[in-house]
């Protein structure tokens, strides 16, 4: 409920403030299990995929932003649970796979940390193992446009991976950097000509 309530409120100020464009919707299923995966730039990044996109979102959000108890309720609220940066989190995994199982949409930045130059970092493996391990749709999305206030971001919502091939693979570090590479290059694929 807080979700919808907190979203109702922050969707006029994301209309406002970043005059946001959106494109691809309708690749994003409207049930069952979904993830959905981009680049980050910006700690407004999950806000704006919440506002505009039609399904709630559960996030993997860094630890850190748990410590303060109000705002970790209010995190938790919004449907993001913590992840313990450059670790093997299992804990963070588990709860992303139970998310899936649910039906519900799970959301990720695979870079693992925000591009303070906006160009895309290397994916790390966790994103590809928990689209492995799930077989949810696995959605690429690219935001682009700086969040400069009063002028147009885009997000673009791309066609939903085809990952079967790798369905059924032991999972090892050459077959995550293989599953990494063709999620990174989908989501670069999606960049509009400058």
């Amino acid at each position: 409920m807080l979700y919808y309530i907190i979203r109702a409120i922050l969707v006029p100020f994301v209309y406002l403030l970043f005059w946001p464009k959106i494109q691809g919707k309708e690749n994003l299923p409207t049930e069952g299990s979904a993830i959905i995966f981009s680049n980050h730039t910006s700690l407004f990044d999950p806000i704006v995929l919440g506002c505009l996109l039609p399904r709630k979102i559960y996030f993997m959000a860094k630890q850190e932003l748990f410590r303060i108890k109000p705002f970790a309720l209010f995190m938790k609220g919004l449907g993001a649970f913590p992840v313990k940066r450059g670790t093997a989190d299992i804990s963070a995994v588990k709860t992303a796979l139970y998310t899936l199982r649910k039906g519900e949409v799970f959301g990720i930045f695979p870079e693992g940390t925000r591009s303070r130059d906006g160009n895309m970092q290397q994916f790390t493996h966790g994103t590809a193992a928990i689209a492995l391990k799930s077989r949810a749709i696995t959605v690429p999305v690219v935001i682009t446009g700086g969040y400069r206030l009063f002028r147009p971001i885009q997000v673009i919502v791309g066609k939903p991976l085809d990952l079967e091939k790798y369905y059924g693979n032991k999972s090892n570090s050459e077959l995550l950097d293989k599953v990494s590479e063709e999620m990174m290059e989908a989501v670069k694929s999606l960049v509009p000509f400058q």
